[in-house]
């Protein structure tokens, strides 16, 4: 079973049972998360002397996927399963392909003509955008996955002119400035998350509006620093706001990635409780990731209106600075796994081979408070 086959019955709330033969710890830290499956963690060197103690464990009634990091044990253990007659999958590429598999979804036509997709990279939590208008394309906060974009620009008949990221991200690699090269596509990069990077870029700030075939996206006046200090956000045809890092759908960004927590929190809350305050509540917010698997909605899309997110978000309602000051600089989940050579990466300092950009990106995402 690949990992496009997995994400279907994700969003579909199908029922599956995965066993998982990876260690217990790196079960518990991260694993394909779905609404209506079940789960049993058997590592595999328990396994190499036969399966008949977990026999009785593993349903009849239910689809069975046996999943392991890279695909080899898995399929060690599957064939085991299936010599006594049971009928299971194993999940092709193991955990490194659902870490790296994207599942585009429309979002939405565009007034002037044109449509929105968000690519939900379904294993690592990181959501990216592709806006469409009369045969142009731009791209945000694209992941390093970049043939997935150009194949689907390609299926579009599409020409990309542009490429985003809302800020100078920490839990994964950008596909930004590949995309741009070989497409000859634009760059752009908030230049108060650009002070250190080695390469060239259009400078993303306030006062740029930038047309993608008849549609503007406005950046103008939407400069929203807290995650990063030069964090920015978008609205693409007076409809949607693409908020990056700083607003998630069930909790908001963290202040600490780049060791600035105490000085970034006053930013982060002026962002949130300030500049989004003077936003239409019926903006449709597009975040760059989501944390839990119940922020999809039914057609697999992460997505809800601004006034919504003001009425159900707790991190848009502390009241208190002192406790909204605490809530994001302490107790905070652990720091995305190899975060400073990810930054360092995006910065252009470090160019790391595929596989390590695959062991650097491992795991979930680490980017969210709630």
């Amino acid at each position: 079973m690949n990992s496009k086959e997995v994400t279907r019955k994700v969003f579909q709330k199908e029922a599956l049972f995965i066993l998982d033969v990876r260690n217990e710890s790196d079960f518990q830290d991260w694993k394909i998360e779905g609404e209506n499956f079940a789960y049993l963690n058997i590592p595999y060197f328990e396994l190499l002397d036969g399966v008949e103690d977990i026999l009785g464990k593993i349903p009849s009634d239910k689809e069975v996927l046996v999943v392991c990091a890279k695909e080899g044990s898995s399929i060690m253990v599957a064939e085991m399963l299936s010599e006594h007659g049971l009928n299971v999958s194993y999940l092709e590429g193991g955990m490194k392909s659902w870490s790296e598999y994207l599942e585009p979804v429309k979002i939405g036509d565009l007034r002037g003509g044109g449509e929105l997709y968000q690519f939900v990279r379904i294993g690592k939590g990181c959501l990216s955008y592709m806006v469409v208008s009369n045969g142009e394309a731009a791209i945000i906060d694209a992941t390093r996955m970049t043939s997935t974009y150009l194949n689907f620009a390609k299926e579009l008949d599409v020409t990309i002119k542009h490429v985003f990221d809302t800020h100078l991200h920490a839990d994964h690699i950008s596909g930004g400035r590949e995309i741009a090269a070989s497409t000859g596509a634009s760059y752009w990069l908030p230049p108060k998350d650009a002070t250190e990077v080695t390469f060239e870029y259009q400078p993303l700030e306030g006062g740029n509006s930038v047309k993608i075939g008849r549609t503007a996206i406005d950046i103008h006046a939407i400069y929203s620093p807290g995650h990063t200090i030069g964090s920015t956000s978008f609205i693409v045809d007076s409809a949607y706001l693409l908020s990056g890092d700083i607003l998630f759908i069930d909790s908001i960004g963290r202040p600490d990635l780049a060791g600035m927590a105490e000085d970034w929190v006053t930013d982060l809350r002026e962002s949130l409780y300030s500049r989004y305050r003077e936003l239409s509540e019926d903006l449709i917010v597009l975040p760059a990731h989501f944390m839990i698997i119940d922020e999809l909605n039914d057609d697999g899309s992460v997505a809800k209106k601004l006034g919504a997110l003001f009425s159900k978000n707790h991190g848009l309602n502390i009241k208190d600075e002192k406790e909204f000051r605490k809530l994001v600089t302490e107790n905070l989940p652990p720091q995305p796994n190899a975060y400073q050579e990810i930054r360092e990466t995006n910065m252009g300092k470090i160019t790391p081979d595929e596989e390590r950009k695959r062991e650097m990106e491992i795991g979930p995402n680490r980017c969210a408070v709630r």
